[in-house]
């Protein structure tokens, strides 16, 4: 792709998100588009309709940019729960990173590779009719002495994204606290962003409260739920202590480990009925139907793929489609169809992936929503990384692409000579999919003309409606696509960087606006989300050290290629520390902690009514909860048994 190609579609997807911001400013503040842009507020009371004309309501406004930047954590978790502070953890994250690698990159490589002189000499006059390769590590010549500076960038990289995954908020609010209480005298601080906006507050016992919320990993309330439904070999066991309920969910409860399951029972609203009483064999049954789904939808899924790299290729498309050549021939019409068009029927197939992947987790035997949503988040991931990136990097079909794995030597030279060919496209690809959805997310076209329709249609309004929950299987597995780009092009092409970080950038102000007003929590997952970042982090880190060792090879700079083999094995070893360190937590709660939140709750007048509460809320005219007492202290503390003979 040409240079002027890549302006173009920066051009119409800059356009796009410009369009869709001033329409959303302009249409939120109109009292008919309430239930459109403010459901969950409508639905709590919160908004305020003015009946009075305006004429600030037609003139677009960045206010809700200010209130969305404003919002602190603590009032996140406290509207959307945990799952929301994770998600937007992750733009956190990815804003840390590609801050840095933006620095390293746009700095120092991109002028490297430019300057390097491999493909075309130097003319900045006709930089519009240049090739993007020449942004790209491909434009430095072979054994060039420039190539370590590549080589130190990835180390350093490695070095910055492992911190970040490692840097803990609950140890700095620790040591911050640790030295609060130190020194004399009452300390004040402000709430909000850096200390420097909202109200004044104690900052010992502010900091005690944050580490507080970090350390209980917090959950949602449970609340009260009608369940109706037949008698089933299954029930919901309720303990007096947590650690009681904590020590029976990992004992096997029979002799034949397959006739009683249990495990920590979901909370009343996040209850899957379907497979709640399912027999071992059948859940098992279910579960390989739906991976043999799953792979079926990932090979077909190659047609879209093949015909998008067709269309990125301009003389392959002329070659197929003759009748199309002299079309093909305008400038303006080449380059939107090499420039934009792939990117946008390819993000046009991939909307369909993953409400089919939810449907397959939803088929897989899982009893509580959130574990569905965790798994076609993972689904959605690991469908979205082969089949966008591998199988545009990787042309010919699929046994081709499979034997390239099966050969483990030539991993490294094989992507190392396909993945710079193809950074043109996922810049595009950015842009087109990145830039553009977030901008059509504040916008809710789709939702906005249905709610036209539906008052054209209808005489007579509901006062009732749904609120949306936040598409976390959907989203997650995009943004986190967008880092594997990013960092797998860092070296590669360095030019993807900006375009990344603007990604990032914008989503983080347009999501916490959505959750704040748009998405209403269901169900909780407390966090869960954050392992499947975790793996797919590691995974890009390795995917570009992997790359970079056969790119060195390939550029005739053996040292480099042999000195950067540890680099994996160091990431690995990380990984491997931090399973050992962080995962356990997100699956059980330690001993330690159950029996401590058992004690204080020992004497607490209000568990006789939360005990009350919770038998109401599991239980229905044809299923009581069984009660186990244990002797041991007074808690509440649900354990899912289905009875599975």
């Amino acid at each position: 792709m040409i240079v002027s190609a890549l302006l173009t579609s920066l051009g119409i997807n800059f356009g796009l998100c410009i369009l869709y911001f001033t329409l959303y400013s302009i249409l939120r503040k109109q009292p008919g588009n309430i239930e459109v842009y403010a459901p969950r507020l409508v639905a709590e009371g919160k908004s305020r309709q003015e009946s009075h004309f305006d004429l600030e309501r037609l003139l677009p406004s960045t206010g809700w940019v200010r209130t969305a930047w404003q919002l602190s954590e603590e009032e996140l978790l406290s509207a959307s729960g945990l799952d929301a502070v994770v998600y937007m953890r992750i733009f956190i994250f990815s804003l840390r990173v590609f801050s840095v690698a933006g620095i390293i990159g746009i700095c120092i490589l991109l002028p490297v590779n430019y300057l390097g002189n491999e493909l075309n000499d130097i003319d900045f006059s006709e930089l519009p009719n240049k090739s993007v390769d020449l942004f790209s590590i491909s434009n430095v010549k072979d054994g060039s002495k420039w190539l370590w500076v590549h080589f130190c960038s990835a180390y350093l990289i490695t070095g910055v994204v492992c911190f970040l995954l490692y840097y803990s908020d609950a140890e700095k609010l620790y040591k911050k606290l640790t030295h609060l209480k130190s020194r004399p005298g009452q300390k004040f601080q402000r709430n909000g962003f850096l200390g420097l906006f909202g109200r004044k507050v104690d900052a010992v016992d502010h900091t005690e409260k944050r580490l507080q919320d970090l350390e209980e990993n917090v959950r949602i309330q449970q609340s009260d739920v009608s369940l109706i439904g037949e008698e089933v070999p299954a029930a919901f066991v309720s303990f007096k202590s947590r650690y009681g309920a904590a020590i029976a969910v990992h004992i096997q409860q029979a002799i034949n480990p397959m006739q009683w399951i249990t495990e920590q029972a979901p909370e009343p609203n996040d209850v899957y009925w379907p497979f709640l009483s399912s027999t071992f064999l059948r859940i098992w049954i279910s579960k390989l139907l739906v991976i043999v789904a799953s792979i079926f939808l990932t090979v077909i899924f190659l047609i879209p793929v093949v015909f998008v790299q067709g269309l990125a290729n301009l003389d392959q498309l002329e070659i197929l489609l003759p009748f199309l050549k002299r079309v093909l021939s305008i400038t303006f019409v080449s380059q939107v169809v090499t420039g934009y068009l792939p990117s946008l029927i390819l993000q046009m197939f991939l909307s369909f992936v993953s409400p089919i992947m939810k449907l397959f987790s939803s088929m897989q035997g899982y009893i509580s929503h959130s574990q569905i949503e965790r798994s076609a988040s993972s689904k959605v991931l690991w469908f979205t990384i082969w089949n966008v990136f591998f199988a545009n990097v990787l042309s010919g079909s699929v046994i081709s692409q499979l034997k390239l794995f099966l050969d483990l030597k030539n991993i490294p030279s094989r992507l190392a000579a396909a993945v710079p060919a193809q950074a043109s496209f996922f810049i595009t690809y950015v842009l087109s999919s990145g830039w553009t959805s977030v901008a059509s997310e504040i916008a809710r076209a789709i939702p906005l003309i249905c709610e036209l329709i539906g008052g054209c249609c209808s005489k007579s309004r509901s006062d009732e409606f749904d609120v949306p929950s936040f598409p976390y299987h959907k989203e997650i597995p995009r943004t986190l696509l967008f880092g594997l780009l990013g960092i797998t092009y860092f070296l590669l092409a360095p030019l993807i960087i900006p375009f990344v970080l603007a990604y990032y950038a914008l989503g983080y102000i347009v999501y916490r606006n959505q959750l704040l007003n748009v998405y209403l929590p269901k169900f909780e997952t407390g966090g869960k989300f954050w392992p499947i970042v975790h793996n797919s982090t590691i995974f890009t880190l390795i995917l570009m050290q992997t790359i970079a060792i056969g790119i060195f090879g390939l550029k005739k700079l053996p040292l480099a290629s042999s000195l950067t083999l540890p680099l994996p094995v160091l990431t690995l070893l990380f990984n491997e520390y931090c399973r050992k360190c962080f995962l356990p937590i997100f699956h059980a709660y330690s001993a330690e902690s159950l029996i401590k939140k058992d004690r204080e709750d020992h004497s607490d007048p209000a568990m006789g009514e939360f005990f009350d509460k919770l038998v109401n809320a599991y239980s229905d005219p044809c299923m009581r909860p069984l009660s186990y007492s244990d002797n041991a202290d007074r808690h509440i503390s649900p354990l899912l048994g289905p009875a599975q003979v």
